[in-house]
Parts: C-alpha cells; sequence; structure tokens
C-alpha cells in the first residue's frame, strides 16, 4: 500500500527547501539595517562626517543621507551584486544538478553559503563595504543555483497528487526567509551599529543545518533511474520516500520517461533555445516568470512605508512586516488550495486581483492628498496585493516549469527559467527609482497595464497541470501546436538534437 506521505518525505522536502529559507532571509536583510551599513562604509572610506555624529550623541538620524557620492556607489552595488550572482550562476544549474546528483550539488553549494556568511559575518573586522559586496556576490552565487536545484529536486521526489503543495513550499520557505531577517533585523534587536555584522552573517546558517540533514535524505528515484540507470537503487529510495508499496506503476511512468530522454538527448541551453518541439513550453515557462517579477511586486515593497506613513501609522517599519505575515498567511493558502483548485486557476485569479489592486492603487496615491480617506484605500491596496501574488503568481512560476517539461530538456528549461528570473530583478531593482520619479503615483499605471497582459496570455496559453504526468502535459502542449509537423518530421529534428549533442 502506497501510503504517500512518510517521515522520510517531509524530511527531504524539509532540508531541501532550507535553501529557499537562506534565499529569503538574504533577499530581506540588506534592507532594513541600510543606515548603519552607510555609516560603517563612510567610516572605512575616511569620509564619515565625526562632528555630525557628535552632534546626533554618537549616532547619524535615520533619515540621514550619505554625503559621499563613493558610498551611495558601494551601497548601490552591495545590494544589485546578489542579482548578479544569482544572474550568473542560474546557468549552471543544469550542470551541478546532472553532475552528481541533487543531494550532492544541494551540499557542494553549501560551501558558497557558509563562506558568504562567514566574508559578511567579518566584516567589521576588515574592510566592510569589500566583504560585504563579496559575501553578497558569493551568496547571489549561492542563490542562484538554489532557486533552480531546490524545485528541481522536491518536483521529481513529490507524489503527483501533492506535487503542487510541495512545490509551493520553496516560495513559502522564501517568504518566511523574508519575515525573519525583517524581526531579527529591527534595530533593537540586530539591525544597529554593534550587531549589523551578525545580521549579513547569519544568512549562511541554513546552510550549516541543511548539511547535516542532507545526509539522511534520499536522492532523486527519477535522476537515478532515467540518468544513472539505478533501477534497484531508484527502487529504495522510492520505498523510503512512500512507504512499502508495489514501485511498478511510478517505475513504469519513469520507463516511459526514460525512453523519451532517450530520443530526446540531454538538452543544453542552446538546443532547447532553438528546438521548435519545446518552444511552446518554454515560452509559457518564460512568461510565468515574468510575470512574476513584473507584476509590480517589488514596487509594493519599496513603496509601502511612505504609504503607511501617509496613513498613520506611527511605525511603519511593523506594518512592512505585517506585510510578511501575510505574505506566509497567503503562501499557506496557496500551498492547502494548488492541488484542488489547479495551477491556471490560481495564477488567472491571483493575476487578476493584482491588477484591480494596481488601479486601487493609482486612484489612492493619486487623490490621497485630496481626501485624506483615500490613503486607507491604497494601503488595503498593498495588503491585497501581496496576498493575490502569494496566492499563486508567487509560488507557481518556481515549480510550474519542472512540470512543463521531461527529463531531457528539464534542467535546461529550469536554468533557462532561473536566469530570466533573476535578470527581471535585477532590472526592477535597478529601474524603478528612476521610473517611480518620472511617473510618480501613477507608476502603478504600468504594472496595472502589464497584469492586465499576463491574466490575458495565461488565459489562452497555458494549460492546467494539475494531476497530469510528466508525459501527459507535453502532449498537451504538442496537441496546442495547431498544425504541428508531422511525426517524421519531428522524430528527424529530434535525431538531428541527439547527433549533434556531445556528452
Amino acid at each position: 500500500m502506497e501510503k504517500q506521505l512518510t517521515g522520510t518525505l517531509a524530511l527531504a522536502v524539509f532540508t531541501a527547501a532550507l535553501g529557499s529559507l537562506q534565499m529569503g532571509y538574504s533577499l530581506g536583510v540588506i534592507n532594513a539595517p541600510q543606515k548603519v551599513i552607510e555609516r560603517h562604509y563612510a567610516r572605512s572610506l575616511g569620509v564619515y562626517d565625526e562632528n555630525l555624529s557628535r552632534r546626533e550623541g554618537g549616532n547619524a538620524t535615520e533619515h540621514e543621507e550619505p554625503s559621499d557620492p563613493s558610498v551611495v556607489m558601494y551601497w548601490s552595488l552591495s545590494v544589485a551584486i546578489f542579482s548578479i550572482g544569482g544572474m550568473v550562476s542560474s546557468f549552471l544549474v543544469s550542470f551541478v544538478s546532472d553532475f552528481r546528483g541533487r543531494i550532492k550539488g544541494m551540499l557542494a553549494i553549501n560551501v558558497l553559503a557558509i563562506t558568504a556568511g562567514l566574508l559578511m559575518g567579518l566584516a567589521k573586522m576588515g574592510t566592510p563595504y569589500l566583504m560585504v559586496i563579496a559575501g553578497r556576490a558569493i551568496m547571489g552565487l549561492y542563490c542562484g543555483l538554489s532557486s533552480g536545484l531546490v524545485p528541481l529536486y522536491i518536483g521529481e521526489i513529490s507524489p503527483m497528487k501533492f506535487r503542487g503543495a510541495m512545490g509551493a513550499l520553496h516560495q513559502l520557505a522564501i517568504v518566511i526567509g523574508i519575515l525573519i531577517s525583517q524581526v531579527i533585523g529591527l534595530e533593537f534587536l540586530l539591525g544597529n551599529d554593534d550587531m549589523w555584522h551578525v545580521l549579513l552573517g547569519l544568512s549562511g546558517a541554513p546552510a550549516i543545518l541543511q548539511s547535516l540533514l542532507l545526509l539522511l535524505c534520499p536522492e532523486s528515484p527519477r535522476y537515478l533511474y532515467i540518468k544513472q540507470g539505478k533501477v534497484e537503487e531508484a527502487c529504495k529510495n522510492l520505498k523510503r520516500l512512500k512507504g512499502d508499496y508495489d514501485t511498478s506503476k511510478d517505475i513504469a511512468e519513469m520507463q516511459a520517461e526514460k525512453e523519451e530522454a532517450m530520443k530526446e538527448a540531454k538538452m543544453s541551453i542552446w538546443r532547447l533555445l532553438r528546438s521548435s518541439v519545446y518552444r511552446q513550453q518554454l515560452f509559457v515557462a518564460l512568461m510565468m516568470h515574468f510575470s512574476q517579477q513584473f507584476s509590480g511586486i517589488n514596487a509594493i515593497f519599496y513603496y509601502s512605508t511612505s504609504i503607511f506613513q501617509t496613513a498613520g501609522v506611527g511605525q511603519p517599519v511593523y506594518a512592512t512586516i505585517g506585510v510578511g505575515v501575510i505574505n506566509i498567511i497567503f503562501t499557506l493558502v496557496s500551498v492547502i488550495l494548488v492541488d484542488r483548485t489547479g495551477r491556471r486557476t490560481l495564477t488567472l485569479v491571483g493575476l487578476g486581483g493584482m491588477c484591480c489592486c494596481a488601479v486601487a492603487m493609482t486612484v489612492g496615491l493619486a487623490f490621497q492628498d485630496v481626501y485624506s480617506w483615500m490613503s486607507y484605500l491604497s494601503m488595503t491596496a498593498i495588503f491585497l496585493f501581496v496576498s493575490f501574488f502569494e496566492i499563486g503568481p508567487g509560488p507557481i512560476p518556481w515549480f510550474i516549469v519542472a512540470e512543463l517539461f521531461s527529463q531531457g530538456p528539464r534542467p535546461a528549461a529550469i536554468a533557462l527559467a532561473g536566469c530570466c528570473n533573476w535578470t527581471c530583478n535585477f532590472i526592477i531593482g535597478m529601474f524603478f527609482p528612476y521610473l517611480e520619479g518620472l511617473c510618480g503615483s501613477y507608476v502603478f499605471v504600468i504594472f496595472a497595464v502589464l497584469l492586465f497582459g499576463f491574466t490575458v496570455f495565461i488565459y489562452l496559453r497555458v494549460p492546467e497541470t494539475k494531476g497530469k504526468t510528466f508525459e501527459e502535459i507535453a502532449a498537451v502542449f504538442h496537441h496546442k501546436r495547431g498544425a504541428p509537423p508531422s511525426k517524421p518530421q519531428e522524430e528527424a529534428e529530434m535525431v538531428q538534437l541527439k547527433s549533434s549533442t556531445e556528452a
């Protein structure tokens, strides 16, 4: 009898999700102590005004702007280098995951996380701006790899019935990591002159726990069977993950996928981009990640503090933490609903709801000086916007890519989608402040238009993947191609791809 959910499966998913928690922590940790870190940069560069510090009783005010352009440059680099690291390393997901397996891949990249944590944790003992920038760059490399390996591993070990819920745990762990960083980054905890380096150094702490727990986790049976040809070991790990049951059905499904993979050969990123066979799946996968990053979610976080201040909230930082709590609650809602309602439905509800909230946000910001109650409309719109994001557009793009592709092109597709996500993240981080300066409160009109376009695209082009095998999902795309190439023509392309692909 197949138990589906076992202690080993829970341990394996929890252990993998620690990588996502670490990614969330690293995303959020740099924001809270910004002014504190800038002051240390200024002291290290020899441009800090000590007379101002003495006048303020030893601490510069929270609203002090760094006077020297070099401080601004090094701070901007500290933030942006993280995304650049993620963009670069996401291309290596395919190589790392296939070289020695998913478990050993996650174990190996933890060296990067621990190194980054040590560099940032010891920053006060050296040159702070150089050590923080180096640490953030290395942590970015880790997170780029982790954001591909974690959904890949969880997707491959999850029973079909729970594949969506377990896939959404990646996003849940990210938002928990962000909330933890916001809470312990409060000034009276670690976000102060004495402890900021510890706050940054803790970025590498989950990697130590994950490294120990990974030794207890089974390798992906799909990897063992399809990539390594280790039938007995794959059966053994299936039983460890799902209980003592007849594995013949799962083995038969993997055998069918292996036969397809043998036709496909190993698919490099370049060949995946050129292949017409997977063009639709790849287009859908990339658009899902575009919709996540260009939805305006980062802009909402950028704007939230000023909107809360306008609404009369005495401590906007606590309201921002409230947004983090909403993040977690509605990601949990997504975990519960995704295998009942479906990926497509939740994404459509999420994007449509965010579009309406973006319009409400624009109205609230435009008229808040005329009608004081409009600021409360803006504040409500923030909470609803975040809620709709976490129901679908937040978690689903991370795991749906693994569902859209069979074993051959899957690692390359995940690498491409990851690079797309990190690149969009970098673009938003770099250019949103300029866009906001140009458009003012009407900046959310742009996001409303984009969200409407993404909603229409999902409705027209994205199939439901709930409850389908990987092969059934691929068949849906072949059917949707309208006038697909004849079978001999398609097979000829496969043969050509295989013959020209190097081991």
